[in-house]
């Protein structure tokens, strides 16, 4: 992927994916957030969360180009199977496939793991990220209509949902990602999908 290579996201990624969602945040419906996190909140909520689940990022000569990560869908013990995923990438790397070989091995990692759906929510119109969710085989089960208010004007979210595998009777409860990392099955799947 001419140079790019994908690993776990590290509390030092913080500086770096604060300024990718930064535009996103301040210009932009695609995400709900009014007020964009500085680097010391992100790498606190990359230590906060990676010990479940996963974050990636993407880079090339030491500059982070994007960056996806799973999170908890809802607090309740009986969604511990879900995860809400999302992606961004810097405004100058779009349409460069980093969303997509970002998106590919966090959703492996997730199945691995034992979780069963994967939900992304998308401010619409978006055909871009409409397009894209579908690419990875996502459907769309829900839409919310004028339901967040920003840059003045009401927007639509539309949910999308890819399951994994099938669903049996009790559940083991998905692997945290702490015992994922280091791992061979790991190392080797972001070393294949940065074209290694």
């Amino acid at each position: 992927m001419n140079g790019i290579t994908l690993s776990v996201a590290e509390p030092r990624h913080g500086d770096s994916i604060a300024a990718i969602y930064r535009p996103y945040v301040e210009t932009t419906a695609i995400t709900f957030e009014t007020e964009a996190p500085d680097g010391g909140t992100v790498a606190d909520q990359i230590r906060a969360r990676t010990d479940q689940y996963p974050w990636l990022v993407a880079e090339r000569d030491g500059r982070v180009l994007g960056y996806a990560f799973a999170s908890q869908l809802r607090t309740q013990a009986a969604y511990r199977w879900t995860v809400e995923l999302s992606v961004y990438v810097d405004r100058e790397w779009r349409g460069r496939e980093i969303g997509s070989a970002l998106y590919a091995p966090l959703l492996s990692i997730l199945d691995r793991q034992g979780f069963q759906s994967a939900y992304g929510v998308v401010t619409v119109p978006n055909p871009e990220s409409v397009g894209f969710h579908e690419s990875f085989g996502f459907d769309r089960i829900a839409l919310f209509s004028e339901v967040g208010y920003k840059l003045g004007e009401w927007h639509d979210v539309a949910w999308y949902e890819r399951t994994f595998g099938g669903r049996g009777d009790d559940p083991t409860a998905p692997v945290p990602f702490a015992d994922c990392k280091g791992t061979a099955w790991l190392s080797e799947l972001l070393a294949s999908a940065s074209g290694g």
